[in-house]
């Protein structure tokens, strides 16, 4: 077996190493907007749901030669953000999304991608996708030597497709979620294995 020491790698070494051994990663796509007006979308995948009362999902932002990506700077300056969720048919569009472009280019717009209005927060969602969550920015806390952001943000409305809900769960198998691997690698759900309930206390939250 390889021993590598962590503390003798450099940042980029980590993060290759990292975001192929944390798999699968859902893939948080966000759209946010621009002082300016215009729609930014890019996808990120350390993304995790960090409480159930309120709601609050965090997000992992790096930063691009020290600065601030467009996404971190477009969701301090207005306080919202929405993460869609995309479905296979949307792959190519979800990857596409990630090319650098300047904060003068809407990537929703060169993708051809249509929006829809949110309920709660002037941030559009996309139109196509199954699922996306309105969010207020509730925290953002810095982490590492490259000052990455973990950004909080508090969901304020759920936009489900119709018959995904079901008894109150999301239906797993028809979202067809796509998941990140390492470098330009995706999966989509594959087999979904089910086993008997555990044993919960009545106060417990699955």
């Amino acid at each position: 077996m390889t021993l590598l020491h962590a503390a003798a790698l450099s940042a980029e070494a980590n993060y290759r190493l990292m975001s192929s051994i944390v798999v699968p990663r859902p893939i948080a796509w966000i759209s946010t907007v621009s002082p300016a007006g215009l729609v930014n979308l890019a996808p990120f995948s350390c993304y995790t749901f960090l409480s159930p009362k309120p709601p609050l999902v965090g997000v992992n932002i790096g930063r691009r030669g020290g600065a601030l990506k467009d996404t971190s700077r477009n969701i301090h300056a207005t306080g919202a953000f929405v993460v869609n969720i995309a479905d296979s048919p949307l792959l190519d569009a979800l990857h596409a999304s990630a090319d650098e472009h300047g904060p003068e280019v809407s990537e929703a717009a060169l993708l051809g991608l249509a929006l829809a209005g949110c309920e709660t927060i002037a941030v559009p969602r996309l139109a196509d996708v199954p699922v996306a969550l309105e969010c207020r920015l509730h925290s953002v806390q810095e982490f590492g030597d490259l000052r990455a952001e973990f950004i909080v943000g508090e969901v304020t409305a759920f936009h489900i497709r119709d018959g995904l809900c079901v008894d109150g769960r999301i239906d797993t198998r028809a979202l067809d979620p796509l998941c990140r691997l390492g470098g330009v690698h995706y999966a989509t759900l594959g087999a979904v294995i089910a086993k008997p309930p555990v044993r919960r206390t009545p106060h417990s939250v699955d």
